[in-house]
């Protein structure tokens, strides 16, 4: 199967999960808790009123090596955005990739996941574990706080 199959499937929408293919086109499932989606909710908001160029969105299908993986929150420059806004599916990720940890994702998983988007072309990926924290990388290794977003917090607060 192919992402613009899976897309326009009729069975697979409207489904509570997040759906992905592996490189061998085979759909991958994961549920997501309500605090997954407060977590992303949170992030988006707040890269939103950090920055003041570029696009920020959630839910985005990008081709990796291991077939489409859809991030949980992504902010793409401008110019990326001109590439990828026609796409089914981001041929390049965008410059900030970020994935709320599941209860359901591994740390092998987690890793892998963030070795395809440097792959791809991002340049950092966040990653937000079950209480809020967030831990950033380069393609080198991981930083204290993000370079492209340096007041961003390092933690998710579950007030309102």
């Amino acid at each position: 199967m192919n992402w613009q199959e899976v897309c326009e499937d009729k069975i697979l929408q409207n489904l509570p999960f997040k759906i992905e293919l592996n490189k061998w086109g085979q759909i991958i499932l994961s549920p997501a808790k309500v605090i997954h989606s407060f977590y992303q909710g949170r992030i988006q908001t707040l890269l939103q009123s950090f920055l003041t160029s570029g696009i920020v969105m959630p839910e985005l299908a990008i081709q990796t090596g291991d077939g489409v993986k859809v991030a949980d929150v992504v902010w793409v420059s401008d110019s990326r955005a001109d590439l990828i806004l026609a796409e089914d599916v981001a041929s390049i990720a965008p410059e900030i990739c970020i994935e709320v940890k599941s209860t359901s994702n591994t740390i092998e998983e987690m890793s892998e996941k963030k070795a395809f988007y440097f792959a791809a072309g991002a340049e950092e990926v966040w990653i937000c574990d079950k209480n809020g924290k967030l831990h950033f990388y380069n393609n080198q290794d991981q930083i204290k706080y993000s370079k492209r977003v340096p007041d961003f917090p390092n933690q998710i607060q579950r007030n309102r």
